[in-house]
């Protein structure tokens, strides 16, 4: 992908934020599963962490090489018409520089949009959170590294405070909204509160930011039309397409082998149907 498309998908995956209704990002893994939602009319796409980890064979949380989520994001760009937003996890580096790098990697790559996140785990799998500081640095260095490629890319920061956070929700509320001020500050242009889902708390956020804030699809979050009224301007759906991809391919599974069912193997769909997803585009 060439800058100029670089920055012309950047600039899009921006005004898509600005909407009367929320943007809902569905989210990807590679090259298939982008292209089917593509063509289904979604403006623009998401990578799943977790999604790309599993179908490349490593776990979520730190444990896929950065050189292969590259990989990943360079194939799916390369398919897509449409912006894709990608999750960067904790940015895959100790260093404010580090990020800087691994965002200058990725927008070479054709990323439109990142996410970065204030958890981090360390190489037994354990979880903590960044202090705010840190984050204001690492936040600082991902812009920098997108503004000396000239490339406007949409920074979503998200904070972990309602996903592994304890103590009284109004608490974690209070942190998450500072938070989100500090990080607004530093460069993010939105905010992802991951694992927050009560609507009340979501409505109070959104109204207190002046800023997008992304939801994320989980148990308990209301539907699109209520997200618009609380003032949600951006919803992920989150690991929900790669499991709902594993759950028809457990099913099909099962089916040839307890029951020698090939007709678990028919679908409306055809070799020509896939073919025709990668045919060149003028």
């Amino acid at each position: 992908m060439n800058h100029a498309d670089t920055v012309c998908r950047a600039q899009t995956f921006r005004r898509l934020h600005q909407g009367s209704r929320p943007l809902l990002l569905p989210t990807v893994w590679d090259a298939l599963s982008a292209r089917v939602f593509e063509q289904a009319g979604f403006p623009a796409l998401a990578s799943s962490s977790a999604a790309v980890a599993w179908s490349l064979g490593y776990r979520d949380g730190g444990e896929l090489p950065r050189e292969e989520l590259l990989a990943a994001v360079a194939r799916i760009a390369r398919v897509l018409q449409a912006p894709l937003s990608v999750d960067l996890e904790d940015g895959f580096g100790d260093t404010p520089a580090q990020v800087a790098d691994t965002v200058a990697a990725v927008i070479r790559a054709g990323a439109a949009g990142v996410n970065l996140e204030d958890g981090r785990y360390d190489a037994a799998g354990r979880f903590s959170l960044r202090g705010a500081d840190e984050m204001r640095e690492r936040l600082q260095a991902a812009r920098a590294a997108a503004d000396a490629l000239e490339v406007p890319i949409f920074i979503n920061a998200r904070t972990d405070l309602f996903l592994h956070g304890e103590g009284p929700m109004e608490a974690r509320f209070d942190e998450t909204l500072a938070r989100a001020r500090l990080y607004l500050d530093s460069g993010a242009d939105g905010v992802f509160p991951m694992g927050l889902s009560d609507p009340a708390l979501l409505a109070k956020l959104c109204a207190a930011l002046p800023a997008p804030v992304n939801a994320a699809a989980m148990p308990g979050l209301p539907d699109l039309a209520e997200l618009s009224t609380l003032g949600v301007a951006r919803v992920s759906t989150a690991i929900g397409p790669a499991l709902v991809a594993m759950q028809a391919l457990s099913q099909t599974a099962a089916a040839l082998r307890d029951e020698g069912d090939l007709s678990a193997l028919r679908t409306p769909l055809c070799y020509a149907d896939a073919q025709a997803l990668f045919a060149p585009r003028g």
